[in-house]
């Protein structure tokens, strides 16, 4: 295990990996924060600290506020997840130093810019480009792994 710690691809990897994993998973509470500042719950077991039943229905709505948010969190889960499975099997395959990290800082400051262009309601393609050249980055480093472990 030494070994694979020494490997300074790697701990590129798990460096970059574990900031837009954490980026990822912080953006349930921020989406919680939204729903319970605009009193804008999905489930009615949320919206039980309404006053009346007829609060709590009110309560019980969508927001677009909340849901800008959770669709960013859900396009965070389509475009992370891949990144680090496929990043990983990257850095196992000992890349170039410089070229790896290229490809992890790539992807890791694409995915900040996409989720402020996201929260923030920016024109695009503030949010579509970061999208596409984070996805490009992968598909890189996918290429790159099957150019490399396939015997022709």
């Amino acid at each position: 295990m030494a070994n694979l710690i020494d490997n300074e691809v790697l701990q590129a990897f798990i460096t970059y990996a574990t900031i837009v994993t954490l980026k990822m998973l912080l953006m349930a509470p921020w989406t919680a924060y939204f729903r319970i500042t605009r009193k804008a719950f999905a489930n009615p077991e949320d919206a039980a600290h309404g006053k009346t039943p007829e609060d709590k229905k009110k309560m019980l709505k969508t927001d677009p506020d909340v849901e800008r948010v959770r669709r960013c969190h859900q396009n965070d889960l389509e475009s992370v997840v891949p990144f680090v499975l496929i990043g990983l099997l990257y850095a196992l395959t000992g890349p170039d130093l410089s070229t790896a990290l290229l490809h992890f800082r790539v992807f890791v400051v694409c995915r900040f810019i996409h989720t402020v262009a996201y929260v923030f309601a920016l024109p695009q393609p503030s949010r579509g480009l970061p999208f596409i050249v984070g996805l490009i980055t992968t598909l890189s480093m996918g290429y790159r792994i099957l150019n490399s472990v396939m015997l022709l």
